[in-house]
């Protein structure tokens, strides 16, 4: 092989390495909490999933890795859990999702609570929830890890579109007011009918009791309600 084939061949595998981790899916880790368990069961954590993720399809950032790259940040506070405050960590890191973990224990109850969120919009992907009354720290570590990669596992490549989902929860919304509205415009219409017949009708009985019997004032009262109830039709019409 020439030099020239070999710079080509070494250009082409770096080129296909760097388009393999463009494909990864990056995860942060924002928080692991632990509560009546060792300090060091948070580390222990972390390094069970980053063993076991499939790494051809997620990059995972430690908590330390993304505690150093927040800090150059202006808008970011550490405690953000859930929110808008999460969407710098997606322009800092370029993490889509991050994880939020907790994990406790007394005596021989343990239990644990992992989180996975969104940064664009910072809202709750899912979420997986256990307690053990009689069980050891190592097998909740394990239920934990095994349920934060199933989480992880279940979202699809391209997260669903928020402001699509707003718009289809506006029309699953407002369905039912047009369904009310409609049937409220027909009984409208219904009403404008009644109400414009029964004013000609009653008008016209009006008027030719008002010239049959020399225009009796009760006559003329009973044309002008008939008239009132016909302009009121007409109006219902116009709405």
């Amino acid at each position: 092989m020439t030099r020239a084939s070999l710079a080509i061949a070494i250009v082409v595998a770096w080129s296909g390495l760097a388009h393999a981790e463009e494909k990864r899916k990056i995860i942060g880790v924002l928080d692991v909490r632990v509560d009546g368990v060792p300090a060091d069961v948070a580390s222990q954590f972390q390094n069970a999933l980053e063993s076991q993720l499939d790494s051809k399809r997620y990059w995972l950032s430690g908590r330390a890795k993304m505690k150093e790259r927040m800090a150059s940040s202006m808008k970011w506070v550490d405690g953000c859990l859930v929110g808008k405050c999460l969407f710098d960590i997606k322009t800092q890191t370029g993490a889509e999702l991050v994880i939020h973990a907790a994990i406790s224990g007394s005596g021989t109850s343990y239990g644990y609570v992992v989180t996975l969120l969104r940064t664009d919009i910072g809202a709750v992907v899912s979420q997986q929830t256990d307690r053990c009354d009689v069980c050891t720290l190592n097998e909740v570590m394990t239920n934990a890890t095994l349920a934060t990669i199933q989480l992880i596992n279940a979202v699809p490549d391209a997260l669903p579109d928020d402001e699509a989902e707003r718009h289809a929860a506006v029309a699953l919304a407002v369905k039912p007011l047009q369904a009310d509205l409609a049937k409220a415009r027909g009984a409208t219409t219904k009403g404008a009918i009644v109400l414009t017949v029964a004013g000609l009708v009653v008008g016209g009985v009006g008027a030719a009791l008002y010239f049959a019997q020399d225009k009796p004032n009760y006559a003329l009262a009973i044309a002008g309600g008939g008239g009132g109830m016909l302009v009121g039709g007409l109006t219902l019409f116009a709405f």
